[in-house]
């Protein structure tokens, strides 16, 4: 199987956002543990549900790679989600605007890649099925 730049590109960066979101519980469980938490319960569903994302991530990028159409919807849905954090980031009572735009840049390119790979998928596949037609003739 040969892999496409899109297609490179949107895996790399939904590999490197698996990667941040397990700093990020690693980060929550030191959190948890020093107690700078003032809920116990809600740090650790917190803690799951961010592992959870972390996996989503991971299947998301091994399927992306395998071209597989699964992969790249839940990459783009992911990569929406991720604008979606940055938008509140730099807009937010809290607002830190780079913050903002250290969440938006990578979230842009993974969702231009993932649109480019669905389009060279479409034609790839357009482009098969005129080929089995041709041959049924």
């Amino acid at each position: 199987m040969r892999t496409r730049g899109a297609t490179r590109t949107a895996t790399v960066v939904l590999v490197l956002e698996a990667i941040g979101t397990v700093a990020l519980a690693a980060w929550q469980v030191v959190a948890l543990t020093s107690g700078d938490t003032e809920s116990v319960v809600s740090a650790v569903a917190l803690i799951v549900l961010t592992i959870v994302g972390a996996a989503a991530l991971a299947a998301f990028a091994a399927a992306t790679w395998r071209e597989l159409s699964w992969g790249r919807s839940g990459g783009i849905v992911a990569q929406l989600l991720i604008l979606a954090i940055a938008l509140g980031a730099t807009t937010g009572a809290y607002a830190h605007p780079l913050i903002g735009a250290a969440l938006a840049v990578p979230g842009v390119v993974g969702l231009a890649a993932l649109i480019l790979a669905v389009r060279r998928a479409a034609r790839t596949r357009a482009d098969e099925e005129d080929a089995r037609d041709a041959d049924r003739r």
